[in-house]
């Protein structure tokens, strides 16, 4: 299934603000602690908490989150589906690294090891 430009739009205008308090009530309710959770982002994004927390004052875009994030170079590694959609058949940027977030939280909720989460061996 390919996105359409619709929802690749929608994707790029959300908040991260809007989005990470459930990621973090989905994380907490499966019994992981916000602690992993922002482990997770940053290896994904290279934002430390300090960041993550000026670019959610800030009601940043999907758009901007992604645009000065240092994307991990292994997040190509990050596969499946999420939502719907198989990662590796995204062709919008800025929505596919939506997706790996997705994903990322989503394993961490289903109590993956954090060394699988984060394409380590």
């Amino acid at each position: 299934m390919t996105t359409t430009p619709e929802h690749d739009e929608r994707m790029a205008k959300l908040t991260f603000a809007s989005v990470y308090p459930h990621y973090i009530t989905k994380v907490e309710s499966k019994g992981r602690t916000k602690a992993e959770l922002l482990e997770v982002i940053e290896w994904l994004t290279g934002y430390n908490e300090n960041q993550l927390q000026q670019l959610i004052d800030e009601k940043a875009t999907f758009e901007t989150f992604f645009a000065s994030a240092k994307l991990n170079p292994n997040a190509n590694l990050i596969t499946g589906v999420i939502c719907g959609y198989r990662i590796e058949d995204i062709q919008t940027p800025l929505t596919r690294q939506a997706r790996y977030l997705d994903k990322l939280v989503d394993e961490l909720a289903k109590g993956r090891k954090m060394e699988k989460i984060m394409r380590e061996g």
